[in-house]
């Protein structure tokens, strides 16, 4: 017996921008993305794509699947750094959009390790409550957040956003644990500014602007490493095997990242879901979108056991384990 998850949805923005269109914007090529980042095509927001209502599109999809009604809804969490508006949140925008009037409704900042905290929090809530039913969404229009001049930035990110419906299950299903971590000593090397204070005595010297800044080697480094730990350690608490896993949804940074962490922990490939090379890094919404991906190709049954592994901003990351 445990919380499950019920339903999964997605919302890719229509645009697709190849690395060809890159290469007329900065000083890039085709070639120097792939063999980098693994990354050939991502979405671009335009129109009316903003992040709730890419946010909201994901969520009724992850609602119709679960057969809930967004009436029964008692909490909507979204993940992102990319929000439509600093207040009101993306998640009250989402409610609004989707008719869950029963609900409370807040944003979670863990960069791209978001949606995975968000399942985190909703288990917790499940578990308390067994009536509950949460609504957790990892969502980014993180070309809004982009230095459009740096090519070590721009080429990588990309929009969408990705939903899950989590509630009670009287089976043997459920999430097995989570194994989560940050690290605020680490900001220097992956972090964005908020909007120039109009306090002056508040400035913060040397801000360029709210977008992006990445060291992205310092990143790599840390990333395999701490994704790594943080799946053995959970594996080893709950005593599940590598063996035991159907499927691992891990974070979608990059292709040598993702490689890195496979041969590390000694996966065979068919066994990590990847999507990078279709949209890029789309920070908290990469695994939600991977996530249901995958659900709706079978790539996983009822009973599977997935992992989910991330790594973002703040330092933030983490693992979690799901009987499906």
């Amino acid at each position: 017996m445990g919380s499950v998850i019920l339903g999964t949805g997605s919302c890719l923005p229509e645009k697709v921008v190849t690395n060809h269109d890159l290469e007329k914007i900065v000083e890039t090529s085709d070639e120097w993305i792939r063999t980098r980042t693994g990354i050939e095509t991502r979405h671009i927001a335009s129109g009316d794509e903003y992040t709730y209502m890419l946010s909201a599109r994901a969520a009724q999809k992850a609602l119709d699947m679960a057969g809930v009604d967004a009436a029964d809804i008692d909490l909507v969490v979204v993940g992102t750094i990319s929000s439509h508006m600093l207040m009101p949140s993306c998640a009250c925008f989402v409610q609004t959009e989707i008719g869950a009037t029963n609900a409370f409704a807040y944003d979670l900042n863990a960069a791209c390790s978001g949606f995975l905290y968000g399942l985190d929090l909703a288990d917790k809530y499940v578990q308390a409550d067994h009536s509950k039913k949460i609504l957790v969404i990892g969502a980014e229009t993180l070309s809004t957040r982009v230095n459009w001049e740096d090519r070590n930035t721009c080429i990588i990110f990309g929009d969408g956003a990705g939903a899950a419906v989590v509630g009670w299950d009287d089976t043997d299903r459920g999430f097995i644990g989570s194994n989560l971590f940050s690290d605020g000593s680490l900001w220097k090397l992956l972090y964005m500014h908020a909007p120039e204070s109009t306090n002056k005595d508040l400035l913060v010297p040397d801000n360029a602007g709210a977008h992006i800044v990445m060291e992205g080697r310092e990143v790599f480094k840390y990333a395999v490493k701490a994704m790594e730990d943080a799946v053995k350690g959970l594996l080893q608490r709950e005593k599940v095997g590598l063996d035991d896993i159907q499927l691992v949804i891990p974070h979608q940074a990059n292709i040598r990242i993702l490689n890195k962490l496979t041969e590390r922990l000694q996966l065979p490939e068919d066994k990590v879901f990847i999507n990078v090379s279709a949209y890029g890094n789309t920070s908290a919404a990469s695994i939600p979108i991977a996530l249901d991906e995958a659900h709706r190709a079978k790539r996983f049954s009822t009973g599977d056991t997935v992992l989910f592994c991330s790594f973002g901003g703040g330092f933030t990351w983490g693992a979690g384990l799901i009987k499906w």
